[in-house]
């Protein structure tokens, strides 16, 4: 099985759980409208139209690349990079960002993340904002 994907937008790293309490017991949840449930629902769509079917198979791989845009406080006023304040690679969580994607794949491209077996990712700046998802 090698299924290849791409998800055109900027990539949305999962965020930190918000916890409440219901009859004393607590319980963890992500807001509603938070980017993350379209991301992960564009993640889920885009896996389903390259054909993901869940697996039971182990281990997997997971390769992911981030592309992210480059803001425009990266550049001084002639269009090239200003050493200042140009980062090297995008300034988000790269573990958040895996989580938001194997979760979105859970149930679709496997039945629990706990198949995979390696994971191989990188982020990066680019012309145009995605993410490309690689499952084998």
């Amino acid at each position: 099985m090698a299924i290849t994907f791409e998800v055109v937008g900027k990539p949305v790293p999962q965020p930190r759980p918000r916890i409440t309490t219901h009859g004393g017991r607590g319980h963890a949840y992500t807001p509603a409208g938070h980017p993350i449930h379209a991301y992960r629902a564009a993640i889920a769509a885009a896996a389903r139209a390259a054909g993901a079917t869940p697996t039971k198979r182990a281990p997997l791989t997971l390769v992911v690349d981030w592309v992210f845009v480059r803001p425009k406080s990266h550049y001084l006023a002639s269009g090239e990079l200003n050493p200042r304040t140009a980062l090297p690679t995008p300034p988000v969580d790269s573990s958040n960002l895996l989580k938001g994607v194997e979760d979105a794949l859970n149930g679709i491209a496997w039945a629990d993340d706990e198949q995979i077996g390696k994971h191989v990712i990188e982020k990066v700046y680019g012309t145009e904002a995605r993410t490309t998802v690689r499952i084998t």
